[in-house]
């Protein structure tokens, strides 16, 4: 399954330092046949203890986590949308990912030793930053809706429900932009939402925010937290998550191990989230939950959409295991911690045999009977 989360934001922002700091958890892409094969993308796999423990269990000889796809987007500047900069570049990119991953800078352009940290704009205002870029997507996004109503003008002629179905909504949608606002925050019946599946508007992908803080540096949080509060609250309030996360920092301990790292953090003083929580928090946006297979060859957690039904789950296998599936044998991986072994599970009640109906949960463990 192939579901990537752009990194977008102003220049000098510290994207390419996060980038580069998650690429060190990158993963042997062989692993992951959906996985692109470009410098700006990073195949990361995704922390989960869970896979030790059960490695622990089977005796396996290798652990492959779950992976998402981080892109790397050019820096985005005011008039992207009409083709200024990188413009049409960023915006094509930005279309194929499923999500995005908004970075904003939180620490000051003078830093405490009187160091100078260039911004665009010259100075530190995390709420203009983020209009500045939501603006540019929702300009697209108009650019978009415009296009697709002038093609469909010919069509209407021909009153197909469709056609006129998904005019009646570009309609909404126009008027819903032309107020500068995003589409996420657009609220659509049943209906449209299938229909907006084919329209590709940025501006509906989920996002989440990552405030990009430096060690040593003047951090608006710790600065002036109430200003931080009104960032934080506007972000929230349309229904986003965020994190906090030192690009900088991450970048520099990257080939350090967690507990070494941990003890550096300390001894920075650092209040910041870790790359691991930023992963974590990327995955969830993606919509994304995992199943485990284990066993002596390998211990292996499985990607996939939550509510996938197990035929589903298991075509992230095998499709012979979603079109030939008969039944799947589930023991939560808290029950088979407990137990200490599926034959133990199985006396105690906790493995069980599922049909075709039954909806995966995170953490199941599953042997899938073709």
């Amino acid at each position: 399954m192939k579901l990537s989360i752009g990194i977008v934001g102003l220049p000098n922002v510290g994207k390419s330092t996060l980038f580069n700091a998650l690429t060190k958890k990158s993963v042997p892409a062989e692993n992951y046949p959906f996985c692109t094969i470009d410098p700006a993308v990073g195949v990361v796999g995704v922390p989960d203890d869970r896979l030790q423990k059960l490695s622990d269990l089977s005796g396996s000889q290798k652990i492959i986590p779950a992976a998402v796809e981080f892109v790397d987007i050019a820096g985005l500047v005011e008039g992207a949308s009409t083709g200024e900069g990188l413009g049409n570049k960023f915006l094509s990119h930005i279309r194929e990912v499923d999500a995005i991953l908004h970075m904003v800078r939180i620490f000051a352009v003078e830093d405490e030793t009187g160091t100078k940290q260039h911004h665009v704009y010259g100075d530190i205002d995390p709420l203009r930053d983020i209009e500045v870029i939501t603006m540019e997507l929702v300009l697209a996004d108009l650019e978009t809706v415009k296009n697709r109503m002038d093609k469909n003008k010919s069509k209407l002629r021909t009153n197909d429900k469709v056609i006129v179905a998904e005019q009646e909504l570009l309609g909404k949608l126009l008027t819903h932009l032309e107020a500068e606002k995003p589409v996420y925050l657009f609220e659509l019946n049943e209906t449209e939402v299938e229909i907006m599946k084919g329209l590709h508007l940025i501006t509906m992908k989920p996002t989440l925010y990552s405030f990009n803080k430096k060690s040593g540096g003047k951090n608006l949080d710790e600065t002036d937290p109430e200003v931080f509060k009104k960032v934080t609250d506007y972000v929230t309030v349309q229904g986003n998550r965020f994190v906090k996360v030192d690009a900088a920092t991450e970048h520099d301990l990257k080939d350090f191990d967690s507990e070494e790292k941990q003890a550096f953090k300390e001894e920075l003083g650092e209040n910041a989230d870790d790359v691991d929580a930023l992963i974590r928090e990327a995955y969830n946006l993606l919509g994304l939950i995992s199943y485990f297979t284990t066993g002596e060859v390998e211990t292996r957690a499985w990607q996939i959409l939550k509510n996938s039904t197990a035929p589903q789950a298991g075509a992230a296998i095998h499709t012979d295991f979603e079109d030939k599936f008969i039944r799947a044998e589930v023991v939560h991986y808290d029950d088979l911690l407990t137990a200490g072994s599926k034959t133990k599970a199985k006396e105690m009640g906790k493995l069980r045999l599922e049909g075709k109906e039954y909806i995966v949960k995170d953490g199941d463990v599953i042997e899938f009977k073709v």
